[in-house]
């Protein structure tokens, strides 16, 4: 079966991954990065801290050296909890100098059991955040991402029990989304697009090899049946070559049209 073409869709993913609290000053600009000098004697005195620790005497900070750098470049913040045998250390907050420049550019805050809470990251050192990412039960829930760098998220993933269920993207920049794109065990199944950014889905674009798979799961299961003398009531989602009701779009993606393999708007 012929595979639909879901192009320019579908965004590489992140390698870096983070969160806490960006830093509204103007990034330190030199010849050697973005962010500040890769030489450790040059490093600037404000490492643009994103853990809220500084003038907390109830908290307790570690500095270490990760691989590569010759200087401290992760930052650890605790905070001491529990009174007599159950006094202990919690961490909650992490940072980190990825690219050994001297200033901090990842961030995760952490709630008392030691579950990560939320993430940020400035990905590109420019010394703005552009990834924020929120967990729930110390798994990542969403991860929003400023693509066009204004500042503001373009790209929002959403993921349940740890996998990837659907994307939003915004294209003309308005704030909204009007691309959205749904997955199945980790694979696009279909994308709805808004092409004329009214806040409502115009097409929909199907991927016919998941959509080829699940007919032939379903007509297998309906074999099975007829062959112990049962019924063949409807399962799955769709019949075979049946449209996919408008019901299982996206909760966030109004459609104005059942979702059809390929349907425009005239």
């Amino acid at each position: 079966m012929k595979r639909l073409v879901l192009a320019g869709l579908v965004a590489a993913p992140l390698l870096v991954l983070a969160c806490g609290g960006g830093s509204k000053d103007s990034p330190i600009q030199t010849a050697n990065a973005p962010g500040g000098s890769k030489d450790p004697s040059k490093w600037p005195a404000n490492d643009r801290s994103m853990c809220d620790w500084k003038n907390k005497p109830d908290l307790e900070v570690t500095e270490t050296s990760g691989p590569g750098a010759m200087k401290p470049n992760v930052r650890r913040v605790f905070k001491v909890v529990g009174e007599g045998d159950s006094h202990h250390n919690t961490l909650i907050c992490r940072e980190i100098d990825t690219n050994l420049d001297g200033i901090k550019d990842v961030v995760r805050t952490f709630n008392l059991k030691g579950e990560a809470l939320h993430e940020e990251a400035d990905t590109d050192y420019d010394g703005k955040t552009d990834v924020w990412i929120n967990f729930v039960d110390g798994r990542m829930a969403e991860e929003d991402e400023d693509t066009n760098h204004d500042g503001k998220p373009d790209v929002w993933k959403f993921y349940v029990n740890g996998q990837l269920q659907r994307i939003r993207r915004d294209r003309n920049n308005d704030g909204k989304p009007d691309v959205w794109e749904i997955y199945a065990k980790g694979r696009l199944e279909r994308v709805g697009t808004d092409e004329s950014y009214d806040g409502h889905v115009d097409r929909w674009d199907r991927d016919e090899q998941l959509k080829y798979e699940a007919d032939q799961a379903e007509k297998k299961a309906r074999d099975e049946l007829a062959g112990d003398g049962g019924a063949s009531p409807t399962l799955g989602t769709f019949d075979a070559g049946a449209a996919t009701p408008a019901a299982t779009t996206d909760a966030g993606a109004p459609a104005k049209k059942p979702a059809a393999t390929t349907t425009k708007k005239k």
